[in-house]
């Protein structure tokens, strides 16, 4: 299953941030300063003032794989992140992904790995608290070592639109790993996809 990512809402919207911007002259929007936005934002945006941006969020829910998920976490200034545990739970949905630029031959070798892998966190869940008398909770955190790096999870991330740039600016890049790569575009694309466009003066300030 390839990764992929559904944007849950938004708060927000250019005028929000011009707003903040104009916080210490006057917030009201005129239909002069409505006109004025695009330029506004672009200010900021190349100028490093970027606090306004803050004031804006989006919300997505990402099915990702475990190392991709990780890239996530790191971006801690701003963001939210709340995983799907395999701690509190066992996980009955043995999602993994492939890499599809990889040779046949190799897809199908992770493909046995991955799912020995997972068959073998059921077994050991299994076998652990019926015959061997761990404590479930312990049974479930410990198998987690028997899933790879490849299996997905569920993910409930939000970032404010200055963390939401830095993220991009890291992750969709050509330098970047593959995967992520793919879920900060697919973010990207969603929120300029948003109905009525209400961030695409911040779109082109940042130049995404």
């Amino acid at each position: 299953m390839q990764n992929k990512v559904e944007l849950l809402g938004y708060y927000g919207d250019d005028k929000v941030i011009s707003c903040s911007a104009w916080t210490s002259t006057s917030r009201d929007l005129s239909e002069d300063k409505i006109n004025r936005i695009p330029k506004l934002l672009k200010m900021l945006a190349d100028e490093g003032h970027h606090t306004p941006f803050e004031k804006s969020y989006l919300h997505f829910l990402v099915t990702t794989d475990i190392a991709s998920h990780i890239h996530i976490i790191k971006h801690r200034i701003g963001v939210s992140v709340n995983g799907e545990s395999a701690r509190y739970k066992e996980i009955k949905e043995d999602q993994y992904l492939i890499p599809q630029d990889w040779p046949i031959l190799w897809q199908e070798q992770l493909k046995h790995y991955t799912e020995n892998g997972l068959r073998l966190y059921h077994d050991c869940i299994k076998d652990l608290t019926e015959n061997y008398g761990v404590d479930r909770k312990r049974a479930k955190e410990s198998a987690r070592f028997f899933r790879s790096y490849n299996t997905q999870i569920t993910a409930d991330v939000s970032f404010n639109w200055r963390s939401f740039y830095h993220f991009l600016s890291l992750r969709n890049k050509p330098n970047a790993q593959l995967e992520i790569r793919e879920i900060a575009q697919q973010m990207l694309d969603l929120v300029k996809n948003i109905e009525g466009n209400p961030f695409q003066h911040t779109i082109e300030a940042f130049g995404l």
